[in-house]
């Protein structure tokens, strides 16, 4: 037993030696004040959501979690609210694979919420499949639902400015290769999840760029952000061969949910953004995307395709 208990603490020290010396962790940051301010924060249930959701709370911005799921949902909430003492954190419904979903949301949240200063677009799936209303999961959830959910929201987030909206991309954008002909379509090919993905982070940074200029005589703002490799539920969708392999990794490696919150909390909170809307952010600050998502031509497809496969 004596045996066996100090090779479980030389293995425990020498994880944790690997954990620390291998990975570059974010520092956390001192954030604002945000009472009187109200925030949507999407998959605000568990992961990057959740971190960035508490966060958000504790710097007193009522904080609406908009969730799949009304269990996790309404456990989350109530678990912020008890963490931070901050009683104004809320669950409401909101399922991206469903526009009509979106809608629901977007109606109620107008009806029932006067204000809107954050819009947190981080909710995201990484596995294959199609929803209701026809288009590739990952491609809807990730991109499709929250565009629609931007542009229902975007009056009263231009009313309320200045406001912002972080929508949460990923450096897989760079083997994104959208076809304007063929959005919301499954890519073909062995590894189709997997390109589907990295096309809908692609939408993502294009959004964000493409949002920026039409709302640049707004007081309404936009950042795209790549929160770091973070272990988090998203690898739930990782096929079966891999997981062996990539889940140390994610352990041993990526950062937690609460250090990949970092550069989306700076881009919703840190003063003098303003002038970098639309830009690609890292924890290193704004980075240059990679040359896809410089493509203003493509934003524009991306934009205007968007707006009819949603019905706007």
């Amino acid at each position: 037993m004596g045996w066996a208990l100090l090779g479980a603490g030389l293995l425990l020290a020498l994880y944790t030696l690997l954990r620390h010396g291998l990975r570059s962790v974010p520092r956390p940051r001192a954030r604002p004040a945000l009472r009187g301010r109200t925030a949507i924060v999407t998959g605000g249930s568990s992961g990057i959501g959740a971190a960035t959701a508490l966060e958000l709370a504790r710097c007193g911005a009522r904080v609406i979690l908009a969730t799949r799921n009304a269990v996790r949902g309404e456990a989350a909430a109530s678990r912020i609210r008890t963490e931070t003492g901050n009683e104004e954190v809320r669950f409401m419904h909101l399922d991206l694979a469903s526009l009509r979903s979106v809608r629901a949301f977007a109606s109620a949240f107008l009806r029932q919420e006067p204000h809107l200063h954050l819009l947190i677009n981080n909710a995201g799936v990484s596995a294959g499949g199609t929803t209701e209303d026809g288009f590739s999961l990952p491609f809807q959830v990730n991109h499709l639902g929250h565009f629609l959910l931007t542009q229902l929201l975007l009056e009263r987030l231009r009313s309320c400015g200045p406001s912002r909206v972080v929508i949460v991309a990923s450096s897989a954008h760079c083997a994104g290769r959208l076809r304007p002909e063929a959005l919301g379509r499954p890519p073909a090919g062995p590894f189709s999840a997997f390109q589907d993905y990295c096309d809908s982070k692609l939408a993502n940074v294009l959004h964000a760029r493409e949002l920026a200029t039409r709302e640049q005589d707004t007081r309404v703002t936009c950042y795209a952000v790549h929160p770091g490799f973070v272990n988090t539920a998203l690898f739930r969708h990782a096929p079966p061969w891999l997981k062996p392999l990539l889940l140390p990794l994610a352990w041993l490696l990526f950062l937690d949910a609460a250090e990949g919150a970092q550069v989306v909390l700076d881009c919703a909170t840190q003063d003098g953004l303003e002038p970098l809307s639309g830009r690609y952010f890292t924890a290193d600050g704004p980075q240059q995307p990679w040359a896809p998502g410089r493509d203003d031509r493509l934003a524009r497809a991306l934009w205007e395709g968007s707006e009819r496969l949603v019905g706007l």
